[in-house]
């Protein structure tokens, strides 16, 4: 080797290249400009030569083996760096021209580095993971992770026969974060980090910004372009900005994509079963289930998490892709198709999210560099016991500009049109769902989790600050206060919570027995003491049909199934008319039997018969009924668009409100009776004199019931009941629900041929009165 280059070599440093240790290998491989001249090397194991090839000038500069290993460098006579490639002959005989990772420089910015540092890098996603792109003048993939403990970060993957010592990656100062730009590299590769821990134990990761994963039970990374896909809901999320969602209809339809509806499994030319062959693709379901959505008059769907998970049966709880919606539906584009499409429809996609915890795989989040990167170090701080899975360091910047930004990215890239955070109670409470001795008390000595209140509010701060009509929900199931009330007013800044404790008492007061319901009128008439402490979100979810607790139609009391749904339409009835938005989880519509299993379709062949189909029909109407009634949806958080009619009768188990609008001709009457008596002529006051005519009443023949109705308009009369000096008499059919329209209209006297009726002796002294106090004047 010549003396010059020698004495330029720092040995130390190959050594570590050589090791597959160096955390900043650019400082010794790539192009170097020295006194001597242009140093350039390269650490290329199984390389048997390597020449430079100068692409401007043509000329070529062998270079020489420094290391059996597969090192190489090269002095070459000039001063200037200059564009290269490498030409490289390895040692089974084939050969190829390469553009060398290591001569292209840093794509962080100092700001990038200064805000991920700060946890305020809210678009982190478009650096870190793997990115299709263009860099002087070479295809290639950039990749960037951040691993702050880690002796040393190289991509692998079957580009470089999976060898961590050919791309080891530069870190960034001391930020933590290692990058690389890799030629040659297309969308559609897989790829993983091998990531050497400080101990020398080397341990092969996903890409926790990835956009795409292999389908499980693979779970390497995937090289993709998210940018690509052109967009075409554009008159969609323009509405959707300038509209205020809380006046406005939210009826949600709950999905589980793998089990919603599926295919029979495929088989292999050997006859074994193609994985993942039972899914519908992300387009093909989109039709399907827009169909079907429109049909039955839900205003949205929200999607159970449809980020990267390795087990099925977590139904997406348990994430190991934040970034990625998963493989088993289609790639990226037919997701962000799916999106499109639902929109185009006129259907909004509300994406269930989960920052309160993830799993234990070894390739994913857990002691990511070898440390506890993501998670706590203490398990009384980092781990849940009950769930088996770690809890988020939530006041780690790098961590907190991890989750803020997974949410901003569905919502930038994906166009969800709302996030429903999963699991916010075992976020907010350092004891949840522990035993004394498990948790550590925050620095007041308290239970609350003092760094997840502040990256709630730093989240929803920030997400509501785009003003492009996405909302944050809660599935918060305690008495936390202010969920919903704005961060600048003490609030978490949540724009809706879901309603847990009206699901669990309504839920337990259906299950009594209708005699003694009597006993409980109050588990169904007290959610209306705390309705407006939120904004909530009545759910009856896919938690209510999972884990031994049977179908919805099963929890209903009844000597037979006719029974049950009538049962069944009466909660439903009386959920459509409490104030709230509306969430329901898919089977629960048609009453399905059996409980939900996330290994097959729902069972949708029931259908065919008459109490399935009358019970979809009844939901499809009350949906319908729901987004044409101003009433149920305009005034959902103000006390003024409800008002009790009838909220005593615990021996007769009935209950009647309004629900209301400023709009007094737009008042819809609802009175729910959950007993198995029947009332002929039941009184019921109304709110002013009118017309009542019935639009719904779940006894229709046409929902299974057995048409005890109220066929003809009812014109108020001047008769007291339940408080009210103006009522109506109805027909009340056990176990039913009736709505009334609420038409003002003053009631004209009576006249008898040409004559006027005789005034009454009270209307003689009124009129003697007034003619004296004329005089008077």
């Amino acid at each position: 080797m010549d003396g010059k280059l020698y004495d330029l070599m720092d040995w130390a440093g190959i050594e570590e290249i050589v090791y597959s240790e160096a955390a900043n290998p650019h400082e010794i491989l790539g192009p170097h400009v020295t006194e001597q001249g242009l140093l350039i090397q390269a650490f290329i194991p199984t390389a048997e030569s390597v020449t430079v090839l100068f692409r401007e000038s043509g000329k070529e500069y062998p270079m020489e083996l420094a290391d059996e290993a597969g090192f190489f460098a090269a002095l070459i006579p000039r001063k200037t760096a200059a564009a290269y490639t490498l030409l490289v002959t390895y040692d089974n005989g084939t050969s190829e021209e390469c553009q060398d990772p290591y001569s292209f420089p840093p794509f962080y910015r100092p700001e990038d580095i200064k805000k991920f540092e700060s946890g305020i890098h809210y678009s982190i996603y478009e650096k870190m993971g793997a990115h299709p792109m263009s860099a002087g003048g070479a295809e290639g993939a950039y990749f960037s992770v951040w691993a702050p403990c880690a002796m040393r970060v190289s991509v692998v993957g079957d580009f470089n026969l999976w060898d961590g010592r050919r791309h080891q990656m530069r870190r960034l100062g001391d930020s933590g974060i290692f990058e690389l730009f890799i030629p040659g590299l297309k969308a559609g590769m897989i790829y993983k980090y091998e990531i050497k821990h400080m101990n020398g134990t080397p341990q092969l990761k996903s890409d926790p910004y990835a956009n795409y994963c292999e389908l499980r039970p693979d779970n390497a990374s995937i090289i993709w372009d998210i940018n690509q896909y052109s967009w075409s809901d554009q008159e969609w999320m323009k509405k959707r900005a300038g509209t205020d969602s809380k006046q406005n209809p939210m009826s949600i339809y709950e999905v589980h994509l793998g089990s919603w509806l599926r295919k029979e499994v495929g088989l292999d030319e050997s006859g074994e079963a193609v994985v993942g062959s039972e899914f519908y693709n992300y387009r093909e379901i989109a039709e399907k289930l827009a169909e079907y959505v429109k049909d039955m008059g839900y205003t949205h769907v929200e999607l159970l998490p449809i980020m990267e998970h390795p087990l099925d049966a977590s139904w997406g709880y348990q994430v190991t892709g934040y970034y990625a919606p998963t493989s088993r539906y289609g790639t990226p584009d037919d997701f962000m198709y799916f999106m499109d499409y639902m929109h185009k429809q006129g259907i909004g996609v509300i994406l269930d999210w989960v920052p309160a915890h993830f799993p234990r795989d070894s390739f994913g989040l857990a002691s990511f560099d070898g440390t506890c990167v993501y998670e706590h170090k203490d398990p009384r701080q980092g781990a849940h016991p009950h769930w088996g899975t770690l809890i988020y360091n939530y006041g780690r910047p790098g961590v907190s500009n991890f989750l803020i930004a997974n949410a901003l990215f569905w919502a930038d890239k994906y166009h969800a049109d709302g996030i429903r955070m999963d699991a916010v109670a075992s976020m907010l409470y350092l004891d949840y769902g522990k035993n004394p001795g498990e948790w550590i008390p925050n620095i007041y000595g308290g239970h609350e989790n003092l760094e997840a209140v502040e990256f709630l509010k730093h989240l929803n701060s920030i997400f509501k600050g785009r003003k492009d009509g996405a909302v944050m929900i809660a599935e918060e199931s305690t008495a936390w206060p202010r969920i919903t009330a704005d961060v600048k007013n003490e609030g978490l800044g949540f724009d809706y919570k879901w309603n847990m404790g009206w699901m669990n008492d309504f839920t337990g007061y259906m299950q009594f027995d209708p005699y003694f319901r009597k006993h409980h009128y109050g588990e169904m008439t007290s959610s209306m003491l705390y309705a407006y402490s939120e904004d909530f979100i009545l759910v009856f979810s896919h938690d209510e049909v999972v884990h031994g607790k049977g179908s919805m139609i099963g929890k209903m009391p009844g000597e037979d199934l006719e029974e049950k749904a009538a049962n069944l339409k009466a909660a439903y009835g009386f959920m459509m008319g409490h104030p709230g938005k509306k969430l329901l989880f898919m089977g629960q519509d048609f009453a399905q039997i059996s409980e939900w299993n996330e290994n097959k379709s729902l069972d949708w062949e029931i259908l065919e018969f008459p109490l399935h189909k009358q019970t979809k029909d009844y939901v499809k109407a009350l949906n319908h009924l729901y987004k044409s009634q101003p009433a149920l949806y305009q005034l959902d958080y103000d006390p003024d668009g409800f008002e009790w009619v009838e909220c005593t009768a615990s021996k007769d188990s009935i209950v009647g409100f309004l629900r209301k609008t400023k709009k007094k001709e737009e008042t819809l009457l609802f009175l729910c009776n959950f007993d198995t008596m029947h009332h002929g002529k039941y009184p019921v006051g109304v709110p002013f004199e009118g017309k009542y005519k019935e639009i719904l009443n779940s006894d229709d023949k046409a929902f299974g019931g057995q048409g005890r109705v109220n066929l003809r308009a009812k014109t108020s009369k001047k008769k007291e009941a339940d408080e009210r000096p103006d009522s109506i008499e109805i027909n009340v059919a056990p176990l039913s629900i009736m709505v009334f329209t609420c038409t003002p209209e003053k009631m004209k006297p009576n006249l008898t041929g040409k004559k006027a009726k005789k005034p009454t002796y009270t209307e003689k002294a009124k009129a003697e009165r007034k003619k004296l106090s004329t005089q008077d004047l």
